[in-house]
Formats: C-alpha cells, sequence, structure tokens
C-alpha cells in the first residue's frame, strides 16, 4: 500500500506547491493587515513581468507597497454601501494592484522568490476573504482566482486569509 501512496503523492507535490500565498494566512475581524503575497516561481519556466492582485470585498483603505524596478498602477471601484473615516465619506476603494516590471533585468526570473505587499484595514466580521492573482509572464499566464467548492478541484486557487474574531486587548477583563 505505501508503494501505491508515493507516486501519488510526488505527483500531487508540484500543484500544492505551484501558487501564490500569503505570508499570514489568517488575521483577526477589525484589525490592520499587511498582505505580503509570496510568489515562488514563474509560468512552466518563464519569468514573471506582471502582478495582478483583484482584492477582497471588505478590506478599507488599502494601501500597495511600492517595489524598485516595477511601476504600480491601482484600479478603484464605487462601494455598494459608503462609509465614514475621519469625517469624510469614502465611496470607492482600491479594487486592484498592478506591479510591472520596467525592464527585463525587473522580471522575476522563475528561480527566484518575491513578495508583493498591500495593507489594508480588515472586516470587522470573521469570515474567508480571497486574493486573486493574475501573474503573467514573458510566455504564458497564472490566473490564480479558483475558488473552492463542492467537489471541485483548484487547479490554481485564489490566496486564502481567514479572518478570525478579535481577541479581547490584555488590558480588557473577559470572563
Amino acid at each position: 500500500m505505501k508503494n501505491l501512496l508515493l507516486p501519488a503523492l510526488l505527483v500531487l507535490a508540484p500543484v500544492a506547491q505551484a501558487h501564490i500565498t500569503l505570508e499570514t494566512p489568517e488575521a483577526e475581524a477589525g484589525k490592520p493587515y499587511k498582505a505580503v503575497l509570496r510568489v515562488g516561481h514563474g509560468c512552466d519556466g518563464s519569468a514573471t513581468k506582471q502582478i495582478v492582485v483583484t482584492l477582497p470585498e471588505g478590506l478599507r483603505g488599502a494601501k500597495p507597497m511600492p517595489k524598485a524596478g516595477w511601476t504600480l498602477s491601482t484600479t478603484r471601484a464605487p462601494l455598494k454601501t459608503p462609509y465614514e473615516s475621519h469625517g469624510k465619506t469614502i465611496a470607492d476603494e482600491l479594487a486592484e494592484v498592478r506591479w510591472t516590471a520596467n525592464t527585463e533585468a525587473d522580471y522575476l526570473q522563475d528561480a527566484w522568490y518575491d513578495e508583493f505587499t498591500v495593507r489594508a484595514m480588515l472586516p470587522a466580521e470573521p469570515g474567508e476573504l480571497w486574493f486573486k492573482v493574475r501573474q503573467v509572464c514573458v510566455k504564458g499566464e497564472w490566473n490564480w482566482a479558483d475558488l473552492p467548492g463542492a467537489g471541485k478541484t483548484a487547479t490554481a486557487p485564489a490566496a486564502r486569509l481567514r479572518v478570525v474574531p478579535a481577541r479581547p486587548a490584555p488590558s480588557e477583563h473577559a470572563h
């Protein structure tokens, strides 16, 4: 039996490693969060020249981190329900962040590793948030946007963040 499982595990191993992940996959509701998206490879040996992140709904005040050698651009989208922040009505939020390598010398080679970062405030309610990432390479691309479903295998899974209930502050008394 053991001999039969080993080949199956070896076949599945590259798939398990072949996606973009969050450095911190769990965070507290209602708190600031730094989404560090880790890119560990290119597209079947080809260098990465662009990373496009679609931010999950519910994040507030998102701000991307610039990267040397990469041009940063963003897209905003209107909110279904505007909110107040520091006495100002917020009617739209950051929806997409795009990092594009400036030159070939800036490409993220297949054998290299890098991180792309966005900071935001998490929603007050626990749940799951999904960061969809399109990885554009010199040859080909990966669209890491698959969400789990009943009986569905995600071949290119989105990066999942588990938003857990906030813990009481140390000075708060809990029963």
